[in-house]
């Protein structure tokens, strides 16, 4: 890059030109896989066609079919972004990278983004990248299908069609980052919640390793993955809703838009089977669908050439709850109904959190259960999985600073720490009463602290505390205090001990309780 004012970069497809920013040189819409057009949908990704001449790259482009995101009173727009922008062209990333950069051999970040596998995309204002640039980081977001697209199980389809879009950004990446100034070989793979899910899978497929060198997992979960028979019952729901076979060829001839409008009915299908519970209680019909959970496939020795940074929120079940005026008014038949959802004996579960919280309202016991069921039981397990095989480092965090919002419910929940972490905190639209960080001011240094946390983690593969090893589980806990703590939540973990043993082998986890 010189110094003209519009920085042209070659790729391996072609040349793009970015816009210039103070301390920042942003390139979107660039594509890393051709269009999934027709059958194409339902297959894996293939290489961009070349192109010739300069490719504008200062306009954001197209994004994965989805439908519209609310959840109920809390402003999720920023996270979820401006629903579907329609156009084929859509499996891009973006890249922040600091000014006049090449061959510079920065650390590279790449970020998989959230939404319940049905939506979400690079244009949501949280995941703009200009602070990891101006920090001296190469950022990079990606889009990848969702939905029936990405992750429904279909014959005649490759499984995790979405996951594999994400291997093919990073394949991607590692051939052309070198052009913005990043190091091709020191490049961290970072998501949040079912972007962080992936971003687990991603490390239990042995036809990624190499491509990355450090993850970090953000409220995602190891044991999230469905098996072949659940996945099976939301296919043949999805062909009975659209009248049509459960095949790839039947689907390649239906619309996109008749695709979301399906499955936007497929909520609610009771995925319960006689050997397994539904990983994600009901709340999203899509997710991996994977024969050994990624926990698993990390205690078998996946993953372990890579460092693991991992942890959750301290309040993550708030989401579902109080914006939807169901924490307030939860009863102790709630608190039952969740455990019965997502353990094999729900009052030993429900006993073990009325002792950790013997104060505890029925709403808090219920969105404890919510948050370790969707994503604190399978982030602990792979945490265990990857430090049992201690080649490479692994770190665990808990974000407990809690958001004002909605009468000072919303707390430590689910999300809340993106802001943080891309060092956004001051956006007038994250701050109300009804917005993600709520009405009040976060601590003044928390934003900063974190985001250089996690530049620090992705440049030298230490964020800064202790190991976390399967003996003392050293947990860093972040909020206007940072403390670190030994085996946080040890009854609750305890507690989900029987659900890990269905699903990740005894012998790799067992470490000194």
């Amino acid at each position: 890059m010189n110094h003209h004012p519009d920085p042209v970069v070659n790729t391996a497809q072609g040349a793009v030109r970015g816009l210039r920013r103070p301390d920042t040189t942003a390139f979107v819409n660039i594509p890393y896989a051709a269009p999934p057009r027709g059958a194409g949908r339902f297959a894996p990704p293939r290489p961009h066609e070349p192109w010739h001449g300069v490719r504008d790259a200062t306009v954001p482009g197209p994004n994965a079919p989805q439908s519209e995101r609310r959840l109920g009173r809390v402003d999720m727009s920023p996270y979820f972004g401006p629903g579907w922008v329609r156009g084929e062209d859509y499996l891009t990333v973006n890249v922040f990278t600091p000014e006049a950069a090449a061959g510079a051999g920065l650390p590279v970040m790449v970020f998989v983004h959230g939404g319940g596998f049905v939506a979400g995309s690079t244009r949501s204002a949280l995941y703009d990248g200009s602070s990891f640039a101006r920090d001296g980081v190469v950022l990079v977001t990606l889009n990848y299908r969702l939905g029936v697209a990405g992750f429904l199980d279909l014959p005649g389809a490759p499984a995790n069609r979405g996951m594999l879009d994400v291997v093919a950004a990073l394949r991607w990446v590692r051939e052309n980052i070198a052009a913005f100034g990043g190091d091709p070989h020191n490049v961290t793979l970072f998501g949040q919640s079912a972007g962080a899910t992936v971003v687990g899978g991603v490390l239990a497929t042995p036809h990624a390793a190499g491509l990355f060198r450090r993850a970090i997992v953000q409220s995602g979960s190891g044991l999230g993955a469905f098996t072949a028979e659940q996945a099976a019952r939301v296919t043949r729901a999805a062909a009975q809703a659209l009248g049509t076979a459960p095949h790839a060829d039947a689907f390649a001839e239906i619309s996109d838009e008749r695709l979301v409008e399906a499955a936007s009915r497929l909520a609610g299908i009771d995925l319960r089977t006689e050997t397994r519970h539904d990983p994600l209680i009901g709340l999203s019909p899509f997710s991996l669908v994977l024969d050994t959970q990624p926990a698993a496939s990390l205690a078998a020795g996946l993953g372990s050439d890579v460092d693991l940074l991992i942890g959750t929120n301290t309040e993550e079940g708030n989401l579902y709850l109080v914006p939807v005026d169901k924490y307030a008014t939860s009863t102790a038949a709630d608190v039952d109904d969740a455990a019965a959802r997502s353990h094999p004996d729900p009052a030993q579960l429900v006993d073990a959190y009325r002792k950790a919280r013997p104060e505890a309202s029925s709403g808090e016991l219920l969105s404890a259960i919510m948050g370790d069921a969707l994503f604190g039981a399978g982030s602990r397990a792979l945490a265990d999985a990857h430090a049992a095989r201690p080649r490479c480092a692994t770190y665990a965090y808990e974000f407990a600073w809690r958001s004002q919002a909605l009468d000072g419910q919303l707390g430590a929940t689910h999300a809340v720490e993106l802001p943080f972490v891309f060092d956004l905190a001051h956006l007038s639209r994250l701050h109300g009463p009804a917005a993600l960080l709520g009405p009040d001011n976060p601590p003044a240094d928390l934003a900063a602290r974190m985001h250089q946390t996690w530049i620090r983690f992705a440049t030298t593969g230490n964020p800064g505390w202790d190991p976390y090893d399967t003996r003392r589980r050293a947990t860093m806990r972040i909020g206007t205090e940072w403390t670190q703590v030994d085996d946080p939540r040890s009854q609750e973990r305890q507690a989900w001990s029987r659900l890990l043993g269905s699903a990740v082998p005894a012998h790799p986890l067992r470490g000194t309780p």
